[in-house]
């Protein structure tokens, strides 16, 4: 369940006799290998020791998966040290160390999709911190650092696009994205361009 937390989908929980209780956060736990499941203040409330069968919403996390390896492919359009970025169910986006007058939309649309739609097949891959100490080019994220010390890194590749560190959910195949759209691009700051994107329909 560790990567529901990544995405950001809470799940809904299913009791023995079908009745639903609302998911509202997903944490982690203290020592890293538990998940903490927060329900609604207002609802019902599972018992101590009760079993329930947690379920994901499926379309708004295939949603924020989509985005997510649609923003891998515009880190790789946008060529440059990656400051921020935000993904929510229906936009997201990247902030850049970069010109503004270098980020231009149609370019970004064009390329971004032109890329997905050649419909490369993702994979997730593991190096090891040492590894990676030795690579330091494959992180692009100025402010969020892979997590060290368990002894290796998870990594997403796109054959031929893009290889970093990244514990999200992605999709399997770059076709699954679909086109996108940039809805803006804006100054957020010296250090902070900002593209959003959406999907195209």
């Amino acid at each position: 369940m560790r990567d529901l937390v990544a995405a950001g989908v809470p799940p809904s929980c299913r009791r023995a006799g079908g009745a639903r209780i609302a998911v509202v956060d997903t944490r982690k736990g203290e020592t890293g290998d538990r998940v903490l499941h927060v329900v609604e203040q207002e609802g019902p409330r599972p018992e101590p020791g009760e079993t329930v069968m947690l379920e994901v919403d499926w379309p708004r996390r295939h949603r924020l998966m989509r985005l997510h390896t649609a923003l891998h492919v515009m880190s790789c359009v946008v060529v440059a040290p990656v400051t921020g970025g935000q993904i929510a169910a229906d936009k997201a986006r990247l902030d850049f160390d970069i010109d503004l007058g270098l980020l231009d939309a149609s370019r970004i649309e064009r390329e971004v999709n032109a890329i997905t739609a050649r419909g490369i097949e993702t994979e997730t891959v593991w190096i090891t911190d040492q590894e990676l100490d030795a690579r330091p080019e494959l992180v692009k994220t100025m402010s969020v650092q892979p997590p060290r010390g368990a002894g290796r890194v998870r990594l997403l590749r796109i054959p031929g696009v893009d290889l970093q560190p990244c514990g999200g959910t992605h999709v399997r195949n770059l076709a699954e994205i679909g086109p996108i759209r940039v809805l803006r691009i804006r100054n957020e700051g010296k250090r902070n361009k900002r593209v959003e994107i959406a999907f195209a329909d």
